[in-house]
């Protein structure tokens, strides 16, 4: 063989050992700990895009991150491993996914009605002061609104000449009765009686109280005012009239409400309103006091609908210690209507998907089933299940969007087709 041809063949044996290491160093190395059953296809992933599937590693093709191998969940049987249904996973993948599950549990429920409203005045505690005669205001105790007054406190003071007249009236035939009482005469003259007790009434009608009576007849001197008192306690919100005004018979000269005891009117959808009943507990929220709920009783539900809002009012009525709660505050308020005992879950395990309702129930520790199930009142954190789970079942109460990706993602799960399995107690 010439040495041109022993050239060539070299050539060709060195060309067909760079071809065969070429492709052999293509071929994926099956990690450490791995066995070459897990190194099979389509076991690479994205840990943050699991929807992402290889196999071989090598950067993912959305986020650039190195793809990992996926590692199998919890020993299970060939039938187990081979159910559709189900999902196991991992316990880092159970962490990475902050998995959580709880026991389904029968026990009291309630239904929580959430409303807003505004405080009001107690009507039942407002009104007027007025006089009871005309005259000119010489002196207004009270001088300003918001000032806090209590019953049969002096508000006012007025000058009447119909109560001067009156008085001088009562006085002469008080006096003339007494010097009669002291002399021989077994009996009093009829007109001299009733010229006294046409005064005293005149005088009550003109505003006198007895003790004035009393002061009057001890004084021998009319008073040239007389005081004109709060009929009940609490605070000015409205003054009428200034100092030295002149005022007619019954004119309004305050308003006064009492703020120890007010309203909240609250507005309740038409839905709602007909769980509540009068006399049930309402707990009020104000941004004023966060932390400091008021309670009440519901006093009133309006008879009437608002045709624009489409709410029916709500009166409640509670005391108002310090007077915290002020006339047109906003609040918020919540009325827990009692329920029969019920199966209740977090609502959060429930993934609603508009077309059904499903949870993740635990079969065994770290495997998960879909279960559809219907759901009924919602109340705070927690709902009703009406059918679908036991009593103790446990579903998975986070997580539970993770390992429905894992389910169609890993196995090809269709959490549509999930059962539904007893009913639950109503």
């Amino acid at each position: 063989m010439n040495r041109s041809a022993k050239i060539g063949i070299l050539v060709a044996l060195l060309a067909a050992a760079v071809f065969c290491g070429y492709f052999m160093g293509r071929r994926p190395a099956t990690p450490p700990g791995v066995t070459k059953g897990q190194a099979g296809k389509n076991n690479y992933t994205c840990a943050m895009h699991p929807f992402v599937l290889k196999d071989q590693p090598g950067p993912c093709p959305v986020c650039g991150m190195e793809m990992v191998l996926k590692i199998g969940g919890p020993n299970l049987s060939d039938k187990e491993a081979g159910a559709v249904r189900q999902v196991a996973l991992s316990p880092s993948q159970q962490i990475m996914a902050n998995l959580a599950t709880v026991a389904a549990t029968v026990k009291p429920f309630n239904r929580e009605i959430s409303c807003t409203g505004i405080v009001a005045y107690n009507q039942e505690r407002q009104g007027k002061v007025s006089t009871w005669l005309s005259g000119r205001l010489d002196n207004l105790i009270v001088k300003s609104v918001g000032s806090e007054v209590r019953k049969g406190q002096a508000v006012a003071e007025i000058f009447s000449i119909d109560l001067y007249n009156a008085q001088v009236q009562y006085l002469l035939a008080y006096k003339t009765i007494k010097v009669l009482n002291s002399s021989t005469f077994t009996s009093f003259p009829i007109n001299t009686q009733l010229s006294l007790g046409d005064a005293y009434e005149r005088l009550r009608q003109l505003g006198f109280r007895e003790e004035q009576f009393a002061r009057l007849q001890k004084s021998d001197k009319p008073t040239i005012t007389v005081p004109i008192s709060s009929p009940f306690s609490g605070v000015v919100t409205e003054k009428l009239v200034r100092e030295g005004q002149y005022v007619n018979v019954g004119e309004a000269l305050f308003s006064i409400a009492d703020l120890s005891q007010i309203w909240v009117e609250l507005e309740l959808f038409e839905s709602d309103f007909p769980l509540v009943k009068v006399g049930q507990e309402v707990t009020i929220h104000s941004r004023s006091y966060p932390g400091d709920p008021f309670r009440g009783k519901v006093k009133l539900i309006y008879p009437f609908l608002d045709a624009k809002t489409r709410t029916v009012k709500l009166r409640v009525e509670l005391p108002n210690p310090g007077l915290k709660l002020k006339p047109e505050m906003y609040v918020q308020a919540s009325i827990k209507v009692p329920l029969a005992d019920s199966l209740v879950i977090p609502a959060r395990a429930v993934m609603d998907t508009g077309a059904r309702q499903l949870v993740w129930v635990e079969s065994k520790p770290g495997v998960f089933a879909p279960r559809n199930v219907k759901t009924g009142t919602r109340s705070g954190k927690e709902v009703q299940i009406l059918s679908g789970l036991k009593a103790g079942e446990k579903v998975a109460s986070t997580g539970g969007f993770l390992i429905d990706s894992e389910a169609q993602l890993s196995r090809g799960a269709e959490p549509s087709s999930a059962p539904a399995e007893s009913t639950a107690p109503r």
